[in-house]
């Protein structure tokens, strides 16, 4: 069985047309493994559309695509090494497509002058287990009486007479 535990899927690609496809595909069989087969559509369509406007629009074409599952959240994060492509105008209809199909987008420029457009969508993992209410555990030691009065500190120190007897 699989369980829900945190995973990262990092791939990079020089893209291509024929590229494409085959990237869309790895990705869907990750998220299939991470049992999140009901975002394999708009994860895969929203990376599908990063990658072909890189194809179409940018002039290096080395690219680096990661996955985070963090058990709530699926982020998909696709960056570019061109630096002349400006997402704000080469890459509008895909921004456009990841702000109405995602829960969260963004774009940001990375230190060596890279773009990096991300986009999150919120998801359950596909472990599914009832909740069911536990009855509290019995205390298996005796515990100290509270206080009602204040105690010298001689005598909070000590410990009770009972408490040791039961130790024996």
């Amino acid at each position: 069985m699989k369980t829900a535990v945190p995973c990262y899927y990092h791939l990079d690609v020089e893209v291509s047309p024929e590229r494409v496809g085959q990237v869309r595909r790895i990705l869907a069989a990750h998220l299939r493994f991470w049992n999140l087969e009901n975002l394999v559509e708009p994860v895969c369509s929203g990376a599908e559309m990063l990658l072909r406007a890189i194809d179409e629009h940018a002039s290096d074409k080395n690219t680096s695509i990661e996955m985070w599952w963090n058990r709530q959240h699926l982020i998909t994060a696709v960056a570019g090494n061109d630096h002349a492509l400006r997402p704000d105008l080469d890459l509008r209809t895909c921004l456009q497509h990841l702000a109405a199909h995602s829960d969260g987008w963004g774009c940001c420029a990375t230190d060596t002058g890279a773009k990096v457009i991300w986009f999150s969508r919120r998801a359950r993992s596909g472990e599914r287990v009832p909740l069911v209410a536990t009855s509290p555990e019995p205390i298996t030691q005796e515990g100290l009486e509270v206080p009602r009065e204040i105690m010298p500190v001689a005598r909070l120190a000590r410990p009770a007479a009972g408490v040791l007897e039961e130790a024996r």
